[in-house]
């Protein structure tokens, strides 16, 4: 029998009201339903994990998952990261050895992809965490610091996330992009953690990479934990802006 057949996962998703660009993005319904139903029908496909629960930090949100009966648990409004709402809800869900962390604003997020990184984090007792990684086949993409890369090792190991090109070639040739396996890989933010390590994670001290890229996944790296990578064919799309919700809304409805 596979590990991961014995090890419990549960999915977590940490929502809050607020939202900087978009406001109250969650609770869009243009579609017919909010966008956090989406988002939670789409994780429910994932066939690994036990179940689907939303962290909230408001009644708002509690409410609109209630409504379409979904499982939502409140949690601290001054909760400083959604890991940190992800492990509140770890500290009172004993019986489960790992969580997926997926985020609000992906109703599009692949169900075989949440089970990929489940897997990758059961196969592996080494590792604490795992995450997933997608091929940038432009340079445009791979320049954008807005997008995150990720470099990895050949037992599929995290070795470092960056807002900037790496590798960096010294010498560029379009055709870097286009072999196979790809050279460069774009991080997707979907975790999986064991539950010790997750209650761990927000007491241990920020990294000095971390402050300087903001990227929370270094200070995994820094204190010397190993971090899986999965690569996926395609991104997931994340709601951000308007923009992204009316093509969402569009793609949708069959536009």
């Amino acid at each position: 029998m596979t590990s991961h057949r014995r090890l419990r996962s549960y999915i977590v998703i940490p929502a809050r009201l607020a939202s900087t660009r978009l406001p109250r993005k969650l609770l869009l319904s243009n579609t017919g339903r909010p966008l956090i139903q989406h988002t939670y029908e789409a994780a429910s496909g994932a066939k690994l994990p036990a179940g689907v629960v939303v962290a909230a930090d408001h009644e708002e949100i509690a409410s609109a998952v209630r409504a379409f009966d979904g499982q939502v648990v409140m949690t601290s409004p001054a909760c400083a990261s959604g890991t940190d709402r992800v492990a509140e809800v770890a500290q009172a869900m004993r019986d489960i050895d790992l969580f997926v962390n997926v985020q609000g604003d992906e109703p599009e997020i692949s169900p075989q992809a949440i089970d990929l990184a489940v897997e990758l984090l059961a196969s592996d007792p080494q590792a604490v965490m795992s995450t997933l990684a997608t091929p940038i086949r432009t340079r445009e993409k791979l320049l954008d610091p807005a997008c995150v890369k990720v470099v990895m090792s050949a037992a599929g190991n995290a070795l470092y996330f960056s807002r900037s090109a790496i590798p960096h070639a010294r010498e560029w040739d379009d055709a870097l992009l286009t072999q196979t396996p790809a050279n460069f890989l774009q991080h997707i933010g979907l975790y999986a953690y064991r539950r010790d390590f997750l209650l761990r994670l927000a007491a241990l001290p920020r990294s000095p990479l971390e402050r300087i890229e903001n990227l929370e996944q270094l200070r995994v790296l820094h204190h010397g934990f190993a971090i899986k990578v999965g690569v996926i064919a395609e991104p997931t799309l994340g709601i951000d802006t308007p923009a992204d919700y009316a093509a969402f809304v569009e793609r949708w409805h069959g536009g």
